[in-house]
């Protein structure tokens, strides 16, 4: 294992997406009359949903996150809303960043945004970071890891950290199903199947929830931070513009959508986005294994999750192949997605038939 593997860095800030960094500036030394000089801007290459820069002063590294430019839709990028999910669950779940503040004020630069600090570590991507070499069991261990910490998040008390109007209540799995159908439908094109065998056996099977606890919603190796001085250990955890009070095991049914393994048929493979098919990874009926294990819960069909969770993968593919179709995006990258979307509902359907059960 190399003990200096490269932290994960910004780079220069895209084209088109630069910050006023004046304004930024004026407005935080006003939250942290601290900060000493002016800030060193650059932006990081993740996040397609909202924007991330790093702000490096002399004596403070923070990150600011903020809406694409023209979003029309709030609740897509609700920076309040991912501001106090973080903000609340910091004492009962330390992994999350600590927040510095918020700004509701559109005038500063256009969007509301917030600033927290910035977790400095290792982010596996498709591939561990460049330098990074474990073996087997190291491989085995970051991996329980990040199984773990999705645990300890489920196991957080939501009421005692005041997030209990974060969701709806119960009823999570079937607004799940029913809302992800119907963005499958205006999402439609000619060229990928209608899902309905798939969309009906969901809708048949939905089960009650089977707890509701404060759930990720896009739970994946790339969403996790890791120490550089021990780089299986789990320090911080980002991206919670999906979260959500919700249904545990609906968590799990996304993460387990993204689980690729090394022998998994091309068109799966193609959709790695994270190192699940490393020697020493768990295989995703181990995870489910696992998880079950160490919670305690007892699905009476885990393949309804399973399901679920590539239904909604699929449909999240297809709203991309849509915008490209139309010609909203001319990203080349998304070209075939409609291909991928045909795949998933083969793959829906093959373990519908063989672990469907009722």
């Amino acid at each position: 294992m190399s003990s200096t593997p490269p932290l994960d860095e910004a780079k220069a800030v895209r084209a088109g997406e630069e910050l006023d960094v004046t304004a930024v500036d004026t407005w935080l030394k006003a939250q942290v009359p601290t900060l000493e000089g002016t800030p060193k801007v650059t932006q990081y290459s993740g996040g397609a949903s909202n924007w991330t820069y790093r702000l490096e002063y002399a004596n403070r590294d923070l990150i600011l996150r903020r809406p694409p430019a023209g979003t029309k839709a709030k609740s897509a990028h609700d920076m309040a809303r991912e501001f106090t999910v973080q903000k609340a669950l910091k004492s009962a779940y330390p992994t999350v960043p600590t927040m510095v503040g918020l700004c509701q004020d559109t005038s500063v630069i256009g969007s509301e945004f917030y600033v927290m600090e910035r977790v400095a570590g290792l982010i596996p991507r498709s591939r561990l970071p460049t330098g990074l070499r474990l073996d087997t069991a190291q491989t085995r261990q970051l991996c329980l890891n990040v199984i773990d910490k999705l645990i300890e998040l489920h196991r957080v008390d939501y009421r005692a950290v005041g997030l209990e109007s974060l969701g709806k209540g119960t009823g999570y799995p079937r607004r799940q199903i029913e809302g992800w159908s119907d963005r499958y439908e205006k999402a439609r094109t000619w060229n990928v199947p209608s899902f309905r065998y798939v969309r009906d056996w969901l809708k048949a099977n939905t089960p009650d929830d089977i707890a509701t606890c404060v759930i990720h919603n896009d739970w994946r190796f790339d969403n996790v931070v890791l120490s550089a001085e021990r780089p299986t250990e789990v320090i911080g955890v980002l991206d919670w513009e999906m979260a959500t009070l919700g249904d545990p095991l609906m968590d799990l049914g996304n993460t387990l959508a993204y689980w690729v393994h090394a022998d998994d048929n091309l068109l799966m493979r193609m959709t790695r986005r994270q190192p699940t098919h490393l020697p020493g990874m768990l295989r995703r009926e181990e995870v489910v294994a696992y998880y079950l294990e160490r919670t305690g819960l007892k699905p009476a069909n885990w393949a309804f999750y399973e399901v679920y969770g590539l239904f909604r993968l699929a449909v999240i593919a297809q709203q991309i192949y849509y915008r490209y179709h139309h010609k909203q995006t001319r990203n080349p990258a998304f070209k075939n997605f409609w291909i991928l979307v045909n795949s998933f509902d083969w793959r829906c359907r093959s373990i519908i038939k063989k672990k469907g059960g009722r």
